[in-house]
């Protein structure tokens, strides 16, 4: 009787299944492998470093344009308000929201550009430059413009401040929200970070040498040693020819091999 053991090991299905662990087998990383080539290339990882941090740098200090921020604050709570009661106090939190929006409102930021007459930028540009931020537990806004010129920072927070007050109190037939604090020239940049920008492009060049080298490692399939014929063809070494230059006496030294100047005369 024919072996039905035998004859379901051919069939195709089982074929596919034996060669698809035959690949997965070939297609084992050594880790090992790996670090040695990482280890074997540290001078190229450190020279990656070095070359990224100082690009990093050159291009924070002598590239960016740095940028200045300048603050001021308005009060939320208009002289209707008394502090009296939880309800008042709910209702400065909910007017600092719905002053975060009438703030940058299109109205405001128009009416800043003109008010200061300038010309090299829309509301959009002048909106994008504008943070809010409500500290906590508080009823004041703080209002601060991002630029690149210090004296102009100043000029802008002043500004949307002042139209913003005005317009607030027009919107919400209120009295205008008190300016708590004016903006200040700013006497040290805000941006950018030079050593944070020589850190991240340091990391990146590190990156990718040490991305280049495992990606060679592993793409490389050149047959360099005797453990590499068996690992790829799973056959063991009977012999190996030794070579004629004295560098092949050193690698018969390291892999324990045979060498003898009398078989090249």
């Amino acid at each position: 009787m024919p072996d039905n053991n035998n004859n379901n090991l051919l069939q195709p299905n089982n074929l596919v299944a034996i060669n698809t662990l035959e690949d997965d087998d070939d297609d084992e990383i050594d880790l090992a492998q790996i670090f040695f080539e990482l280890k074997k290339n540290i001078l190229f990882l450190i020279m990656a470093l070095i070359l990224g941090g100082g690009a990093g740098y050159a291009v924070s200090r002598f590239v960016l344009v740095p940028t200045y921020t300048s603050t001021s604050m308005i009060y939320v709570m208009s002289k209707e308000t008394t502090l009296t009661s939880l309800a008042d106090l709910q209702i400065g939190s909910q007017l600092t929201s719905d002053y975060k929006v009438l703030v940058t409102a299109r109205t405001v930021m128009e009416d800043v550009i003109k008010k200061l007459k300038i010309e090299d930028m829309d509301y959009l540009d002048l909106r994008r430059k504008i943070t809010l931020v409500n500290p906590q537990n508080t009823r004041i806004l703080n209002i601060s413009v991002l630029d690149t010129d210090p004296n102009r920072a100043k000029q802008l927070t002043d500004a949307v401040s002042e139209c913003a007050s005005d317009y607030i109190a027009d919107i919400m037939e209120q009295d205008p929200p008190k300016i708590i604090e004016y903006g200040e020239i700013p006497l040290k940049k805000t941006g950018p970070h030079t050593g944070r920008n020589a850190l991240i492009a340091a990391a990146a060049f590190f990156l990718i040498t040490a991305g280049f080298i495992v990606i060679s490692t592993i793409t490389n399939d050149t047959i360099r040693t005797e453990d590499d014929i068996e690992n790829y063809f799973n056959l063991p070494v009977l012999a190996a020819i030794p070579e004629k230059d004295p560098e092949a006496a050193k690698k018969a030294d390291q892999y324990h091999y045979a060498y003898r100047k009398k078989d090249h005369k």
